[in-house]
């Protein structure tokens, strides 16, 4: 689930591409500006995702390879098998004007930016105690609290977690919770009232359930 609309078209208004080609050149400072609001102990379980969707299809854009490209160094970035990729919080990089580079199998006038707030990677095991999900909870609720500001009445706000699985899968679970066609959707009021969750596989990946006010 991509965060909230608002902050994303915020995100995309200042990622333009300077290379129109397969190959596609974005400025670091740009996702820095937006990576660096992660850098607080309340949101220390979160990460950003980046990727590019398909204008037609709505389907992420197959990357190639990605880098961070500096005058004296070239750094490979790892893209996951559903194309998305993430970046560090690196001041030096934004001081050596960086840049990331994805090299894309589909033209990129056919893709635009997509960013997801999801949890790390450390974060997807098989069993979570309630404190794990009160937690995960509280650091969603934390960021859109603190992007909202004075906008907050533009914002969604965090009604739960959405555990995502591969497309299709199913499993019953305990406590009346359904994994259904890939994802498992639990409300506050459900993680307020649960011992905890034992899943059979891990999530591929834990992003916030929300809803519009």
């Amino acid at each position: 689930m991509i965060y909230g609309r608002f902050v994303v078209l915020l995100l995309v208004s200042s990622l333009c591409p300077l290379v129109m080609a397969t190959e596609l050149e974005l400025e670091y400072k740009s996702f820095y500006s937006h990576v660096r609001k992660l850098d607080k102990e309340q949101m220390d379980r979160l990460q950003f995702s980046f990727g590019l969707q398909h204008i037609e299809t709505g389907q992420l854009c197959e990357i190639n390879s990605a880098r961070i490209s500096t005058q004296k160094k070239q750094i490979p970035i790892e893209v996951s098998s559903e194309h998305r990729f993430n970046l560090p919080k690196e001041r030096a990089l934004r001081l050596a004007d960086a840049k990331v580079i994805l090299q894309l199998v589909e033209s990129t006038d056919k893709c635009d930016m997509s960013v997801q707030l999801e949890t790390k990677s450390d974060e997807l095991k098989n069993v979570y105690s309630q404190q794990d999900l009160i937690s995960l909870f509280e650091q969603y609720a934390a960021f859109f609290e603190d992007m909202g500001g004075f906008l907050s009445f533009m914002m969604p706000s965090v009604s739960g977690l959405v555990f995502h699985f591969e497309e299709g899968e199913y499993q019953a679970l305990s406590d009346g919770l359904v994994i259904s066609n890939g994802r498992l959707e639990i409300s506050e009021e459900v993680i307020s009232n649960i011992n905890g969750l034992n899943l059979d596989q891990k999530p591929l990946r834990i992003t916030a359930l929300t809803q519009s006010l």
